[in-house]
């Protein structure tokens, strides 16, 4: 029987107690919830009418589905980037000259130290004023490089203490077979590093989907965006703002499953496999050449 050294097995008196902190406490979630649902529909904000419009073909082809489609494409494109941005850094945070990794602590410091918003309306500015991209487009290229820029950073921290935390040994085995530094850490230390922060990067994730909801307030046409400009027209706002909360739970609910998924396959081991008996000669003593015995 296997025992934590953190954690005692509750007995019978502890596992009553957990069962009675557990009713209760779902009985004051319920209690809360009926309070907060009574409250709506005193005031009216339950009625069918608020929430039928909200699931007819109108609202969710013509405004919620292109929102969704926009929120899906920058936090699509701002995941990528952000890998990419995390894994050149965090190699960097981690490169044997002195002055590469100097130069890549103060990139991956600077940008985790700037508010995501503050970025999204600099960039803006910028892509409007210097005509980089199309007016239009400038937006949408905002909320994509502050989330590669913020988020990137953070995922070569991740990079940096995933690196840090493994065996000393696997680079000492790397340098044995021939590799480099840089060799070993590409070839070896990375991709361990990587299965075991899966769970913080994906979680990393969910914060890129939820904050591409911040250029709201440049005009980026997104899903929050469309559901408030559907609101408006049809005086449910409250019930939008719950329907679209509800879609980015669902989503996000999504990508946590995806991530045990993918974790659960990618730290998966072969299953260990019995060795072989050992062969009836081996366990014979050694036979004495004639001529060593004793007399």
């Amino acid at each position: 029987m296997s025992a934590s050294v953190l954690f005692d097995t509750p007995g019978p008196k502890a596992k009553q107690r957990i069962l009675l902190i557990n009713i209760i406490g779902t009985l004051l979630i319920v209690g809360l919830l009926y309070l907060v649902i009574s409250g709506l529909a005193a005031k009216g904000q339950m009625d069918g009418s608020l929430w039928a419009s909200l699931f007819t073909s109108n609202a969710w082809v013509n405004f919620l589905l292109p929102g969704l489609l926009n929120t899906l494409k920058a936090a699509g494109l701002g995941i990528v980037l952000s890998v990419a941005f995390g894994l050149i850094f965090g190699m960097g945070l981690l490169a044997e000259i002195k002055a590469l990794r100097w130069f890549s602590t103060v990139v991956v410091e600077f940008f985790r130290a700037v508010p995501v918003l503050l970025m999204i309306v600099f960039f803006n500015i910028l892509l409007s004023r210097t005509g980089v991209v199309d007016g239009t487009d400038a937006p949408y290229w905002a909320v994509v490089i502050s989330l590669m820029l913020y988020n990137g950073s953070v995922v070569a921290e991740l990079v940096r203490s995933g690196v840090r935390n493994l065996p000393k040994g696997q680079r000492e085995a790397g340098i044995a077979i021939g590799l480099t530094g840089t060799q070993s850490l590409r070839l070896i230390e990375i991709p361990q590093a990587l299965v075991a922060m899966l769970p913080a990067l994906i979680g990393q994730f969910v914060v890129i989907l939820k904050d591409s909801a911040l250029g709201y307030i440049i005009g980026f046409t997104e899903f929050l965006f469309y559901a408030r400009t559907f609101a408006s027209a049809n005086g449910n706002m409250l019930q939008a703002l719950l329907v679209a909360a509800a879609v980015f739970i669902l989503i996000n609910f999504a990508l946590s499953k995806l991530a045990e998924f993918v974790s659960r396959r990618l730290s998966s081991r072969m299953p260990n496999e019995k060795p072989a008996a050992p062969e009836a000669d081996a366990l014979l003593p050694l036979a004495v050449p004639p001529g060593d015995g004793t007399k």
